[in-house]
């Protein structure tokens, strides 16, 4: 049996690199350096430029994982996008601000490097679940020039869109039973202090302490019924950006947990591409 097709290859091929350093930070107590990398799928397109959206994986600050989400990661891609996901350290590695910190250094590397993956500096979107909503929020809120720091400081780390998972955005708000069980917990580990103990200086390392009426169009998505970090949390964000009169929305999804997998069906993928479409084209 013989086929022959006439194809109009109208349409980029895309292509992945994994494993590309983006900064050198310390580590082992500041005795040695070491390489912070980042994945990226992009279009081979002599043509024209694409909006870049930045994947933060999450994990509680205790671990991450840049690469495991490239299967979802290339479709969202292949929607017409530059996609990327960066590595940070982690809470045994460094305390906050170290994580906002090297998430900004891959959005000043991605802007330094546009041409060669043909991005569009000027439209720049942030998504990410869980610890990695948390840093979402801070990435497009917090645009204190304290928070960036390292290599490629002549290019900025504003994005133009937010989409964090379930994200803690108080953490003087999660009901500890007592300082002890407090200063266990994923959130004191990642800033370096007993948020129960230091509600002051906690409040100043959460999402709601940067909005402001120039935040950046934000779309949280939240289940109903997680376990790990409350839906309230989603809304307190979600509310405080209207307050301020900014572009928000949130998608409580029905019944779910943390980290279901009611989040990575068609249809929700399908409200986030809409969503960066509409944002950054």
């Amino acid at each position: 049996m013989r086929e022959t097709l006439s194809i109009n290859g109208t349409k980029p091929t895309y292509y992945a690199i994994t494993g590309i350093t983006f900064s050198q930070v310390d580590c082992w107590f500041g005795h040695t350096r070491r390489d912070l990398k980042l994945d990226i799928i992009y279009p081979e397109d002599p043509k024209k430029l694409y909006p870049c959206i930045l994947w933060i994986c999450g994990g509680g600050w205790l671990q991450m994982n840049r690469s495991v989400h490239l299967p979802y990661l290339a479709a969202l891609a292949r929607s017409g996008f530059v996609v990327a996901s960066a590595e940070y350290r982690t809470s045994n590695e460094m305390a906050y601000p170290a994580p906002l910190t090297d998430i900004k250094a891959a959005i000043r590397y991605l802007r330094a490097y546009s041409n060669r993956y043909r991005i569009d500096s000027d439209h720049f979107g942030v998504m990410g679940e869980s610890a990695g909503g948390y840093l979402t929020a801070m990435t497009a809120l917090a645009t204190d020039p304290a928070f960036d720091v390292g290599e490629h400081l002549e290019y900025s780390s504003k994005v133009q869109a937010a989409c964090p998972w379930y994200p803690p955005t108080d953490v003087t708000g999660f009901p500890y039973p007592s300082a002890m069980e407090a200063a266990a917990s994923p959130e004191s580990l990642m800033l370096g202090m007993n948020v129960m103990l230091h509600q002051e200086d906690a409040t100043k390392a959460c999402p709601v302490s940067y909005v402001s009426k120039d935040a950046p169009p934000f779309m949280i998505i939240h289940g109903t019924n997680d376990h790990t970090v409350p839906f309230s949390q989603g809304e307190i964000l979600h509310d405080k950006l209207e307050a301020a009169g900014c572009d928000v929305k949130i998608i409580a999804i029905e019944g779910a947990d943390h980290a279901d997998s009611q989040f990575f069906q068609e249809e929700t993928w399908k409200r986030i591409t809409d969503f960066f479409h509409d944002k950054l084209d």
